[in-house]
């Protein structure tokens, strides 16, 4: 539920005691390797509490912590830690909406008016002009819908929630930003119109369709997409803190259904590793619809980004390039992506809005996780 790709948006316990509590690799690799110095940098010195990375390779699975899952308590950032992954999302319902393609119940260069007919239009926007494509792709000219909503108070928001209909709504207040197809600008709202589409085609509720097309048949037992007023984390969780120029504020009771399709899925690290690896490898969709999620257009907005249907590619500072999808949402920010090779990484940070730094740390630290040694 980001305003862009990376930048949407306490010092951790110090202790050697708390430093080996939050870590599964050998005591003497965790104090010394490059990603835990990555993630103490990015807590201790960056100050976000506390920060996870799960590193998945041909089967072998790592898991790196550092710092403070809850700051009352001063727990340290759990194992296995549940999360919100904010756009990570986006991936997925791009994955489930491809999979119609492949049924041949979805059509990527048809109109979303011939699916949902009568949603978008109004201020110059046209559903028939906009594709399935330019939806997943941002390439619609719909307005964001978050650039509204995000100028609330956050307490505001807490309790809110929202039903998709809504937030196209408040898009359609807004004439487009340009044409459909001419240009690019991400847009939330692409993303809520994408998980009506597959309501609309499936008969079943997005969350459902989640569970059956991908979590089911990875064995991802910690993903999912919470419902409306289901405000609370699964266990175990960190606290999600946000920074607004005072003290973090906890923020982890909080209903996602105000970004729904576009940022509200909760998943893991290990759960995010596999489903990238899988999703590379061709294992979610036939080799036609992974190739059309993997053509991409730039992302002018976003050096060195590209953007396909629901996928990123980018590259690593030694050039390898990488696919995957960053996300963020009030208390989490997430990095997450693997190599065509199949190692994939995923890093969660406990805090969204974060003091300066801690974006660029949080990024460091997943390249460094990612990165082949």
């Amino acid at each position: 539920m980001r305003k862009s790709l990376r930048g949407r948006q306490i010092v951790a316990c110090g202790t050697l005691v708390a430093l080996l509590a939050a870590t599964t690799a050998a005591p003497a690799l965790a104090v010394t390797s490059p990603l835990q110095g990555a993630l103490d940098t990015l807590t201790a010195q960056g100050g976000a509490p506390g920060a996870e990375a799960v590193v998945t390779d041909h089967g072998r699975v790592t898991e790196t912590r550092s710092g403070i899952g809850d700051l009352t308590t001063g727990k340290p950032y759990p194992h296995d830690a549940v999360f919100r992954v904010g756009s990570v999302t986006k991936t997925f319902v791009a994955t489930v909406v491809l999979q119609l393609v492949a049924d041949g119940k979805v059509r990527l260069d048809e109109p979303i008016e011939r699916y949902l007919p009568g949603l978008v239009a109004g201020n110059g926007n046209d559903g028939r002009q906009i594709t399935v494509r330019n939806l997943l792709q941002h390439t619609s000219g719909l307005y964001n819908y978050t650039d509204d909503v995000l100028t609330a108070d956050p307490e505001s928001l807490r309790h809110r929630g929202a039903e998709p209909g809504e937030l196209v709504a408040i898009a359609l207040q807004h004439p487009p930003l340009f044409a459909p197809g001419s240009s690019w600008s991400y847009s939330n709202t692409d993303y809520i119109v994408a998980g009506m589409l597959v309501e609309k085609v499936t008969g079943h509720s997005l969350a459902t369709e989640i569970d059956r097309r991908i979590a089911r048949p990875l064995g991802l037992r910690d993903t999912s997409l919470p419902g409306r007023g289901d405000e609370h984390l699964p266990a175990p969780h960190p606290r999600g803190y946000l920074t607004l120029g005072g003290p973090p504020t906890d923020f982890t009771d909080f209903d996602p259904s105000i970004a729904g399709a576009a940022g509200g899925l909760v998943s893991t690290g290990r759960d995010l590793d596999t489903f990238f690896s899988a999703l590379l490898a061709g294992r979610l969709l036939p080799a036609a619809q992974l190739a059309q999620m993997r053509r991409t257009v730039p992302a002018p907005s976003e050096p060195g980004a590209d953007y396909g249907l629901g996928l990123i590619r980018r590259t690593l500072p030694d050039g390898t390039p990488y696919w995957g999808h960053d996300g963020g949402i009030f208390g989490f920010a997430t990095l997450a992506g693997a190599l065509d090779g199949g190692r994939a990484a995923a890093v969660s940070v406990n805090e969204l809005p974060a003091p300066d730094g801690v974006q660029q740390n949080t990024e460091t630290a997943f390249e460094v996780a990612l990165a082949r040694r």
